[in-house]
């Protein structure tokens, strides 16, 4: 694709977070938090985050020190996260909904001193975690800043705990209302997140994503999606989840975007917020939007502000996209990146629309963002033609280093040339770029090749399809099988099976289609809303 279908190239000066965020407050920037009935001015955010670097230092964290954020989508979150970097130390985001044993591992593998948690989840899980391992912590509860009308999930929630021997955060920023810490400026090369991977091919690795790796991203948000203070962002991505540390706060901390949050997803609150707020720009799993659609007040919701959307994460498909805009108006932006490419490596400008391959019937993922090379490549690591499906090898500012404390996983997965990304597609004559889908999850049946996305993509076209996931199945005849998993949309006619099935033999090929097809309420998925197929069988 010629370079002059894109926006303009993103210019040679990318200022980590910390110095864009305080050159916005020099201009005087508006409000950066949203939460509930409260707001949190530029200068309140600075305040309190100078307040708590300056609790944490004189507890000992210093530059190079990772502090781990277990936190949901509350102001606490962003606060910590400045903080930490004010002191040049490495975050560690961590999913609130790991169980004991997967935080202590994560807190093991990153040599995390620091931990930033809920009280409930404190006397659930940390303290089991934490064990003797000397780790201070600090609790914070979800409603800690929160005034007026609260979000939905924290109407319900019961009051925390008060755990004997552990310290609230907000008392430490109390303690030193008022201080700064030593003014100091990360260095390109400088860890700003330990992101750990889901851990699907083995124990999760710690992608180390730079100080210069974040500012890039965030360069890239803010061109691509031609974001500025005009802006709302709706924080529909959990922020310990690569796309909402960079595609939610590290780019409202850039660019001046409010940032709007909620704690957890809800379709329905999300549609009022998005009328609240007169929110223009989101990124999120797909899935995330199909409840949207679904959401019973979806047919009154007035969603014209939101014009800017993104998705990545999971594949996309056509028929989604063309019902979003249907309902709401707005076209969903495709877009692709993983944690080891601080997220996006991909997207469609904002403004075009991305082609569908008229052979598989799969949406694009996009084009390569600015000073980013990608190529697909063979088993033998040579560059294929266009339309010949390979490996995508992706190569640019992006991409991380290594992972923490792993230099042979990092020599198998990233070299001179980019990382091997583990995803299977093609590119076309355009440039245009497309994922067939994850190398690990293609089917083997009677020794044709299935993939998963493709059979999707099918049933999704069912009116009555919500959600789908196609899976392989143990076969004494055929090897593997293809089975398929759906949950339905809310007041329609129950499909039967026989019908599902008959929908995708007269699209695909006969080894492709499922032998048996099982409809469930709900499809297991991650915390960012993707599908879980390896829960499936």
């Amino acid at each position: 694709m010629d370079d002059g279908r894109r926006p303009g190239q993103l210019t040679p000066e990318r200022p980590d977070v910390l110095t864009a965020f305080r050159a916005g407050l020099d201009a005087d920037r508006g409000p950066a938090i949203v939460f509930g009935g409260t707001v949190l001015g530029a200068r309140d955010l600075a305040e309190l985050s100078d307040a708590l670097a300056v609790g944490l230092a004189a507890r000992g964290v210093a530059a190079g020190d990772r502090v781990a954020v277990m936190l949901q989508n509350v102001p606490t979150s962003p606060i910590a996260t400045l903080a930490a970097w004010k002191l040049g130390a490495v975050v560690v985001p961590v999913n609130p909904m790991y169980r004991a044993g997967e935080l202590r591992y994560l807190l093991d593998d990153s040599g995390a001193t620091v931990l930033v948690t809920e009280p409930q989840l404190y006397v659930a899980t940390v303290a089991e975690a934490v064990g003797d391992r000397g780790i201070d912590v600090l609790v914070t509860d979800p409603r800690d800043l929160a005034s007026g009308e609260l979000p939905v999930a924290l109407r319900v929630l019961p009051p925390g705990p008060e755990p004997a021997g552990v310290d609230r955060l907000l008392d430490l920023i109390g303690a030193h209302h008022g201080e700064t810490p030593e003014a100091r400026t990360p260095a390109p090369e400088d860890p700003a997140l330990l992101s750990y991977t889901s851990g699907t091919t083995g124990p999760p690795k710690g992608a180390i994503n730079t100080h210069g790796n974040v500012a890039f991203a965030a360069a890239v948000y803010r061109a691509w999606m031609d974001l500025g203070p005009d802006d709302v962002c709706l924080g529909v991505a959990p922020l310990f989840h690569i796309t909402g540390a960079v595609g939610h706060l590290a780019v409202c901390l850039v660019a001046g975007l409010p940032l709007v949050l909620a704690y957890r997803f809800d379709a329905d609150e999300t549609l009022a917020l998005i009328e609240r707020h007169r929110c223009t720009f989101t990124v999120g799993a797909i899935t995330a939007f199909i409840a949207l659609m679904n959401a019973p007040g979806a047919a009154d919701a007035d969603l014209s502000s939101l014009t800017k959307v993104y998705s990545g994460g999971a594949p996309i498909a056509p028929s989604t996209v063309e019902a979003f805009e249907t309902a709401f108006g707005a076209y969903i932006h495709p877009i692709y990146g993983m944690t080891e490419t601080t997220s996006p490596s991909h997207a469609v400008p904002f403004g075009e629309r991305a082609p569908v391959d008229p052979g598989t019937g799969a949406l694009s993922i996009g084009v390569p963002v600015p000073e980013t090379r990608c190529r697909i490549v063979g088993e033998d690591g040579r560059e294929v033609p266009p339309r010949e499906i390979g490996e995508l090898v992706t190569q640019g500012p992006q991409v991380v280093p290594g992972y923490w404390d792993k230099p042979e996983e990092t020599a198998k997965a990233i070299g001179p040339d980019g990382i091997r990304t583990g995803d299977v597609g093609f590119v076309d004559e355009d440039g245009w770029f497309f994922l067939v889908d994850r190398k690990k999850d293609m089917i083997i049946a009677s020794g044709y090749k299935v993939w998963p996305r493709e059979v999707e993509d099918v049933l999704y076209e069912h009116p009555a399809v919500r959600e789908a996931a196609v899976v392989g199945v143990a076969d004494d005849y055929r090897g593997e099988s293809v089975k398929a998993f759906v949950s339905l949309r809310a007041g329609v006619d129950v499909p039967t099976e026989d019908e599902l099935v008959a929908l995708c033999r007269d699209r695909l090929a006969a080894y492709k289609v499922p032998r048996t097809v099982e409809v469930r309420d709900e499809l297991p998925k991650t915390a960012t809303g993707k599908i879980l197929r390896r829960s499936l069988g």
